[in-house]
């Protein structure tokens, strides 16, 4: 199995961390404050490390340079897509993902090659969708070529108000369904995306980062 490290042991950090572990992971999690690593459950057997999480020595204890991913999910942004750079660029941690708070900044993140998932439609299993190995991805399904893939979409914050089917036609990926309040629901000829939804698509796999790069940008202004 693979091996996870988390940066922050707040209520979300112990969720995945209890999450991978269950599922048979070595997981170790970092947090500059000892007294988080309450939150952890009794029996929990992964690293607890105190220290900075961008701090290439604590990244060391945590066994970073042995990581599959590296998932940053502490209250500061600029941590986070710190100790996230570290971990990719000094570290070479093939998969990666940071919680941000302000979703303004997704587009710069998204240059820097860093997957992040803003605070306001942030929950455990979008983290765990970026980080876990592709057969363990829970909800994604690929047609029996391996050419197509349904996904879950990040959407620049200016897309709200926009149809569906001007997403469908930026991107070229056809809108499979959308998750409201909690339910899904099929998108009609005049549904546009609302804040907070979230729009599940078929695309092509080899253009999921394109598709990403796409949409993490702001739609183009109407002449």
């Amino acid at each position: 199995m693979a091996h996870f490290v988390i940066m922050g042991c707040g209520r979300v950090g112990a969720t995945l961390a209890h999450t991978l572990e269950d599922a048979g992971h070595s997981v170790a999690i970092i947090d500059q404050d000892d007294r988080a690593f309450r939150r952890l459950r009794s029996g929990f057997t992964g690293r607890k490390v105190t220290g900075v999480g961008f701090d290439r020595d604590t990244l060391k204890q945590a066994g970073v340079a042995d990581a599959y991913a590296f998932a940053a999910v502490s209250s500061g942004d600029n941590s986070n897509i710190l100790a996230t750079r570290v971990a990719r660029e000094t570290f070479h941690v093939p998969h990666v993902v940071a919680r941000i708070y302000d979703p303004g900044r997704a587009e710069i993140y998204q240059r820097l090659g860093i997957p992040t998932v803003a605070a306001v439609r942030w929950s455990a299993d979008q983290v765990l969708r970026r980080i876990l190995p592709e057969q363990h991805l829970a909800g994604d399904f690929r047609d029996p070529s391996g050419r197509l893939v349904l996904a879950e979409l990040d959407l620049h914050p200016e897309w709200v108000g926009h149809p569906v089917s001007s997403i469908e036609k930026v991107a070229d990926v056809r809108v499979a369904y959308l998750t409201r309040f909690g339910e899904g629901m099929l998108p009609a000829a005049g549904t546009s995306y609302q804040d907070g939804d979230t729009v599940h698509a078929m695309l092509r796999v080899d253009r999921s980062s394109e598709v990403a790069h796409i949409l993490a940008k702001a739609p183009a202004k109407e002449s």
